[in-house]
């Protein structure tokens, strides 16, 4: 009699991105990642049937990371090992979602791109996205969405130059957005390079809309967010010019150049503090960032003095009266 067909399993289709698409969504040409893979081992990824590496979201957001803080200068070999949290630590960067919240996590964004806003209001994404303004294009986007909060700004533009720059930042000043998004077909590498200079997430624009919310993910996971500045202007100088001038051509006893730089420093902090203070203001939140400058300039200025007179206590260098 013949055998009974065994019942056929279906396939299991493996999930992840590929390796091209994972170095896109991060902002990484593929030939760097497979050169971090090949020296440093920095991703240990599933891979397919057929052999190929697949990337999860998780991992796409963790080379990201590893991006960002290669551009801002630790060598890649010092960082290659480090877990997504320490990379947010050492970036200065918003936190990822966890694997538990990312599915229900939503980001709101602003789209500049007719065609990008229809295509991502008919999909539902994972991390969600939720359209809360949108421009017919980038020209105009400024005026359109003036005063819109999201979390990132996205852009669609077939050809990408370097005009769209200003239209760019124009939309980024006239709104509260945390990071944009940058997607094009043609771009040259020069406006690319300039494009993330300026903090731009910036990638072939994908199509399928899930890739787009991964980007938009990745990109908000590595949106810097700068340190608040000193809450309180800082004390008035206790070292004068003069007195300054005094300490760098005092002799110390180990025969060391420091009270001269020490000095130096100090004339130029306190030269800044003034400047940052009398800089022209084109508004309101312009007037915030220069006093902002001032009292960081300030704060440093007494930081060094201190150090200046811990120096002179120790090497017998004469301090002007009441200091």
């Amino acid at each position: 009699m013949p055998k009974p067909e065994q019942e056929q399993k279906p396939e299991t289709k493996p999930t992840g991105y590929r390796s091209g698409v994972a170095a896109r969504l991060a902002g990484l040409p593929v030939e760097t990642l497979r050169v971090w893979e090949r020296r440093y081992g920095v991703s240990d990824v599933d891979r397919s049937p057929h052999g190929q590496r697949l990337y999860s979201a998780d991992q796409v957001r963790r080379l990201g990371l590893l991006k960002r803080v290669v551009d801002q200068g630790h060598a890649i070999g010092t960082v290659a090992r480090l877990d997504a949290d320490e990379l947010i630590a050492l970036a200065g960067a918003a936190p990822s979602p966890s694997a538990a919240g990312a599915a229900t996590q939503t980001l709101t964004i602003a789209v500049a791109g007719a065609a990008l806003a229809r295509r991502l209001s008919a999909i539902r994404t994972s991390p969600g996205l939720d359209i809360v303004a949108s421009s017919a294009q980038l020209e105009g986007a400024a005026e359109a969405m003036a005063g819109v909060t999201a979390d990132v700004l996205l852009i669609e533009s077939s050809e990408m130059s370097a005009d769209a720059l200003p239209q760019i930042q124009a939309a980024r000043r006239a709104m509260q957005v945390r990071t944009v998004v940058v997607l094009y077909r043609f771009c040259d590498s020069a406006t690319v390079r300039r494009l993330r200079e300026h903090g731009c997430l910036v990638a072939r624009a994908p199509s399928d809309p899930a890739e787009v919310a991964v980007l938009c993910g990745t990109a908000l996971t590595g949106a810097a967010r700068p340190p608040p500045g000193p809450a309180t202007p800082a004390p008035p100088r206790r070292l004068d010019d003069q007195a300054l001038a005094a300490l760098a051509a005092s002799s110390s006893s180990i025969n060391c150049e420091c009270p001269r730089h020490l000095a130096d420093i100090l004339t130029m902090l306190a030269s800044f503090e003034r400047y940052s203070l009398q800089c022209q203001n084109r508004n309101a939140a312009d007037a915030a960032l220069h006093e902002d400058l001032a009292r960081s300039a300030g704060h440093a200025r007494v930081m060094m003095e201190q150090a200046l007179e811990r120096l002179a206590y120790a090497e017998g260098l004469p301090l002007p009266d009441g200091f």
